[in-house]
């Protein structure tokens, strides 16, 4: 097996996850990354955790989560038990939302994803900006004054960052990456923010929090050290990395690995049946081989 990247330095206890999802299959990607993740930790001397992100209840199986556990002991990794499931965290989720809206931080927003394209498309406002959400929200709900500071807050609906707000409370965030390269410090002023990424969500409607802020709060919980994700996910590290800030949560150092790709390019997703784990086993493959695939071997 190959080397993986060097951990952070100065770090005594590198603690390090793997968090999918139970809406499908895991596939080659997966492997790549759970098995980059275990390797970090265990040449650090540190930990591999498992975190199960079923904030989607509708899409979520348990026949799909008890595969995930299935796939990835067949590969050869262990975690401490029990695993932590977002779904039996909605009210540490709740807490950081009321944190944050009791700072006058938050926001209802009753738009839909059509209501968003058609004002960020409107001719007055040129092409519409993108960020890791997708099209940059243009502000339509948000009000001149901080909701916290006229009524309480409603559960169930979507909620919003304010980012004018959020990041007028903040300067530079430097954060810590590492890779193969080694490690280096990443820093960019909030401000940016308000401009490229805008107010995320950080309540959906139909989940009662978000993955922004739910990764960031399990993080915290579990005492990660070094987050270890897809390269696909870089570009929202600095709304974890303002959210960390805003609810007084420590800075993980993070690692974004290269993506798994097809033939044509494109990173592989759980519609890619035919690349599924489970399949591999159930065609014979071994651990090895699989390591082989995704280049660990």
């Amino acid at each position: 097996m190959s080397a993986a990247p060097a951990g952070p330095r100065g770090a005594p206890d590198v603690r390090t996850r793997f968090a999918p999802s139970p809406t499908g299959p895991l596939h080659l990607g997966h492997a790549f990354s759970a098995l980059t993740a275990a390797q970090l930790a265990e040449k650090a001397g540190g930990t591999f955790l498992l975190r199960i992100e079923d904030i989607d209840r509708q899409r979520s199986k348990p026949e799909w989560e008890q595969r995930i556990y299935d796939d990835l002991r067949w590969l050869g990794l262990e975690w401490p038990e029990p695993v932590l499931r977002q779904s039996e965290r909605m009210a540490a989720y709740d807490d950081a939302l009321e944190l944050l809206w009791r700072a006058g931080l938050l926001y209802p927003c009753s738009c839909s994803r059509a209501d968003i394209y058609q004002a960020a498309s409107a001719p007055q406002e040129g092409a519409p900006l993108t960020g890791p959400d997708g099209i940059v929200y243009p502000g339509t709900c948000r009000p001149a004054d901080a909701p916290a500071r006229r009524t309480d807050r409603r559960p169930g609906g979507a909620l919003r960052l304010d980012m004018a707000r959020a990041a007028g409370r903040l300067g530079d965030m430097p954060y810590m990456e590492t890779g193969e390269g080694g490690p280096r410090s990443v820093a960019g002023p909030a401000a940016m923010m308000v401009e490229r990424i805008g107010d995320v969500v950080l309540q959906r409607r139909d989940f009662g929090t978000s993955y922004h802020l739910a990764v960031v709060v399990d993080d915290a919980a579990q005492g990660v050290t070094l987050v270890t994700r897809g390269a696909d996910l870089a570009e929202a590290t600095p709304i974890h990395v303002l959210l960390q800030r805003l609810l007084g949560l420590p800075l993980p150092w993070y690692h974004h690995h290269r993506l798994i790709r097809d033939e044509t390019g494109r990173r592989l997703a759980k519609r890619d049946d035919a690349r599924a784990i489970s399949r591999y086993r159930a065609e014979g493959a071994t651990p090895e081989n699989i390591r082989r695939m995704v280049g660990l071997a």
